[in-house]
């Protein structure tokens, strides 16, 4: 067999049925779209509709909520910050942060920073700085001869405020 005798198998590769072209090829004039109607227009998005009656969707009851000033943290354990020590992907010597969590692939996502977690066991000394820790975790840090410190985050509240007042225009008095 040569490289110029490859081919598909009968059937393997099949073209693209090209509508509207003609009364000879089966689906010229209408294109398969029947007679008239919203359906045989172009531009048209009905799913779920359902004529007029309440659709389906919109019957089922809803469940929960989002809500949209939760947190977002990383979550570590410290049995998994000393696996990371023991595998040299980690420095116990400077001040473990979200920056050196995620370098050395432990904390994944965290858009309010990191917490740390108090499962597993710890044996080095670490100096922590994150956004929250457990009870469980500053015990094991503290017990180890470590120091944990806390980044304080801004209330979304008080975030929301500070925006608005900030494109507020000044009047004469205030300038």
């Amino acid at each position: 067999m040569k490289l110029n005798d490859l081919r598909d198998n009968k059937g393997a590769r099949k073209s693209r049925v090209r509508v509207g072209r003609g009364i000879g090829s089966g689906l010229g004039k209408t294109a398969g779209r029947g007679q008239k109607g919203q359906k045989s227009r172009s531009g048209v998005s009905i799913w779920g509709f359902e004529g007029g009656q309440m659709p389906l969707h919109m019957r089922l009851p809803k469940r929960g909520f989002n809500n949209i000033f939760a947190r977002d943290y990383a979550e570590v354990n410290v049995g998994a910050i000393q696996k990371a020590i023991d595998a040299g992907k980690l420095d116990a010597k400077g001040t473990l942060d979200h920056d050196a969590l995620k370098a050395a692939g432990l904390a994944r996502g965290g858009k309010d920073g990191v917490r740390i977690l108090g499962k597993g066991e710890l044996k080095a000394k670490l100096a922590v700085r994150v956004a929250g820790i457990s009870a469980g975790a500053r015990q094991a840090i503290e017990g180890a001869g470590g120091s944990v410190e806390l980044i304080e985050r801004a209330d979304p509240a008080e975030k929301a405020a500070a925006k608005k007042g900030k494109g507020q225009r000044r009047t004469k008095a205030e300038a």
